[in-house]
């Protein structure tokens, strides 16, 4: 099957299926923020805005990847370009390996740039993909959207997955050390299993600028090689995918994991303006989401910022109940971890009181 074909399945399985983990959550239910009854201040004055890799953005947050690679999804990122461009907010493509194999799939990316100038946009392509088509071919996905910055995704659970899925990770730290010296930031990013300390340090070792956590909690892109399995019969791909449906490490521990002294993106599983608020004060420096723009975008960019406003609204409201006048405030923000989150971390070897307590020393990365 072709990369195009895959693209266009993937996201109407999106859209049309429960694809989210089932028995896993993000972890933010474990989190919480401390209130303040007496946050002495206006709640009209608070800022939210961040510099993030070298771009100024409104409030911290970018849709993450979702699509692109067949002609019927450059409607879709158009209503998500014009969303993030209205907003003044960042934006991630879907990887652009169809377009390499296929110029005529250009268009479908290319649209994100055209219809969103002035914001962060970030371009996307596998780790296998670059042992394959090497730095020029990543110069290539930047220069297709004048890119702000590449992500190379480490989908491993999914090309484990899929029949037709490359299961060949050797080398791909190397890689990953060649293209880190490109002109544009490199961010690494999971699809949906997260990260560990150990490979977050690995990465700040090899020079990449930022990690997006992608953790447990979100779409589980093994469930949803399970509905495609289904589809063509495939009964081992099926029991696979369902297996490690919810399998990896949930977004709020992991985004403790990546505190390595780079900025984190905090995605899997947000779902509200509360979510982003946690995210930050656990040391996040921005927050994305995907799957709840997927049904929006199908409607068109009204509909995207209507569903993008209102997650910003419920931060802000968190930020004024905290006391929290910006996102440095909030990263301060005394902050409870519970449950089997603080178990998680306690046996990982961190200290969770230091967030109740809020130690001074602990840098905040919006860089």
């Amino acid at each position: 099957m072709s990369t195009s074909r895959r693209k266009i399945e993937h996201l109407e399985l999106c859209a049309e299926s429960p694809v989210e983990s089932r028995k896993t959550g993000a972890g933010f239910n474990d989190v919480m923020l401390i209130h303040r009854a007496l946050p002495e201040m206006n709640m009209d004055e608070i800022d939210t805005s961040v510099r993030f890799l070298e771009k100024e953005m409104n409030a911290p947050f970018m849709i993450a990847s979702i699509t692109g690679g067949h002609p019927e999804t450059t409607e879709v990122n158009a209503a998500l370009a014009e969303a993030v461009e209205e907003l003044g907010l960042g934006i991630g493509v879907g990887s652009q390996r169809a377009a390499i194999e296929d110029p005529a799939q250009e268009e479908s990316f290319r649209v994100v740039r055209d219809k969103a100038p002035n914001a962060f946009v970030y371009g996307n392509i596998g780790a296998a993909q670059i042992r394959e088509y090497g730095v020029e071919g990543v110069e290539k996905v930047i220069e297709m959207i004048d890119a702000d910055a590449i992500a190379v995704h480490l989908n491993f659970l999914q090309e484990a997955i899929q029949p037709e899925g490359d299961r060949d990770a050797s080398g791909a730290l190397e890689v990953i050390k060649d293209i880190c010296s490109l002109a544009v930031p490199v961010i690494i990013k999971e699809t949906g299993a997260g990260i560990s300390h150990e490979d977050a340090f690995t990465l700040k070792e090899a020079g990449v600028a930022a990690i997006d956590v992608g953790g447990v909690g979100g779409t589980s892109w093994s469930g949803v090689e399970v509905y495609r399995a289904r589809e063509r019969n495939d009964t081992e791909s099926e029991i696979l995918g369902e297996l490690f449906w919810d399998f990896g490490i949930p977004t709020v521990p992991s985004i403790v994991e990546c505190s390595v002294s780079l900025p984190v993106i905090a995605t899997g599983g947000l779902r509200t303006g509360l979510d982003m608020a946690k995210s930050v004060a656990l040391g996040a420096s921005v927050a994305s989401a995907a799957l709840p723009f997927v049904e929006p975008a199908l409607k068109g960019k009204d509909a995207v910022v209507k569903s993008i406003e209102h997650m910003l609204k419920e931060m802000e409201v968190a930020m004024f109940l905290c006391g929290c006048r910006d996102l440095k405030d909030l990263h301060l923000a005394p902050t409870v971890i519970s449950g089997w989150t603080r178990e998680y971390l306690e046996l990982r070897g961190f200290n969770v009181k230091d967030f109740a307590l809020r130690s001074k020393n602990k840098d905040f990365q919006t860089v």
